[in-house]
């Protein structure tokens, strides 16, 4: 019977926690967005930021596109000539890409990238007593630090998801046409005759919202570090795992509401 209730209130406990951890994280994204309609708006922070997960990611998710799209049209070649149906190969990439593979591992690779390091840098501030500081100097640390990093990451990773929805349909063409012997300009007919604009745009409001959480976990983590060079680890590795976990839960509640009939 004891171990029953012992059961139970771990189960009762890790409920709490966890309600606990998603009321906070509530409150401070609230929080956050609040602060990008009230001014000042610090668009120094907010240039600053756009370049670190927008510019400087784009080698790594441009590389992630193409040859995602490669290894796309390889696939599906190789299982449609089971059916002799190779000529929807095309559609599959331009579709897979656009919908899902784009934003999905754009997001995964930005989370990788720029999560780990808004975390690093928020916690090592935090660690340091550097954000105390800003208040001490009657400057608001979410207001400084996180609202124009939330305002960065919905815009970037848009923009980086159109480079990586071009880059992978162009991966795809490219094995198409000189490995696998197909001809360009049916190729290019078929991939502009089958894809839509609700493809491309679903996509785009995916990288949006993963942008916002990348960006959200990362100053999350990181804000609320603690035990110094440890705590800065840790809140490093949370904000990768939290970002990337949010990512795929949510292209699941995302592509549920885009698609579902």
């Amino acid at each position: 019977m004891n171990a029953i209730l012992d059961l139970v209130a771990s189960v009762g406990r890790g409920a709490i926690g966890a309600c606990r951890v998603a009321g906070a994280l509530a409150l401070f994204a609230v929080d956050g967005l609040s602060h990008l309609l009230r001014p000042p708006f610090y668009w120094r922070m907010f240039g600053r930021a756009l370049l670190e997960i927008g510019y400087f990611s784009l080698p790594v998710v441009a590389l992630t596109a193409i040859f995602t799209g490669m290894v796309l049209a390889l696939q599906s070649y190789t299982g449609f000539a089971r059916f002799s149906a190779e000529g929807a190969v095309a559609n599959v990439v331009v579709l897979s890409v656009t919908r899902e593979l784009g934003p999905v591992l754009a997001g995964l690779m930005v989370a990788g990238r720029v999560g780990a390091a808004m975390a690093a840098e928020m916690g090592t501030m935090r660690v340091t007593d550097q954000i105390d500081a800003l208040s001490t100097l009657s400057t608001n640390p979410m207001k400084y630090l996180v609202a124009p990093r939330l305002a960065a990451g919905i815009i970037a990773l848009p923009l980086l998801v159109l480079v990586a929805d071009i880059l992978g349909v162009a991966g795809g063409f490219i094995v198409a046409t000189m490995k696998l012997g197909f001809n360009a300009e049916p190729y290019l007919r078929n991939t502009l005759d089958f894809v839509q604009t609700m493809d491309v745009v679903s996509g785009l409001v995916k990288a949006a919202v993963f942008g916002f959480l990348i960006a959200l976990m990362g100053c999350y983590q990181g804000y609320n570090s603690r035990g110094g060079a440890q705590g800065v680890g840790a809140a490093t590795t949370a904000a990768v795992v939290s970002a990337s976990i949010l990512i795929l839960a949510f292209d699941y509640v995302l592509t549920e509401m885009f698609f579902a009939q």
